[in-house]
């Protein structure tokens, strides 16, 4: 039998880890040039900037950073989806 106590640590600490990781991609930037197109991301998937000749395309960075959003959401009810479904295997 699994002690909720130990379970409720173990969780805890990956909470802990995952906190750390985020933080550590967020302080990660990437710059990308493609022509007369730069995009500015970090490790997190945040786009900072996105320019084009030089103009600053805040459009552009925010249908970019929406996109990423619901990417992400989906990918998480999918796991949540998984998750779900292999908890009712036991």
């Amino acid at each position: 039998m699994m002690n909720p106590f130990k379970m409720l640590g173990d969780m805890n600490e990956m909470r802990k880890q995952a906190g750390t990781i985020q933080k550590a991609l967020e302080e990660q930037v990437f710059d990308v040039a493609y022509g007369t197109v730069k995009i500015k991301i970090t490790g997190n998937q945040n786009v900072l900037s996105v320019t084009e000749n030089g103009v600053e395309r805040n459009d552009i960075r925010t249908a970019i950073n929406d996109a990423i959003k619901k990417s992400q959401q989906a990918a998480a009810g999918k796991l949540m989806e998984l998750s779900k479904s292999m908890g009712q295997g036991q």
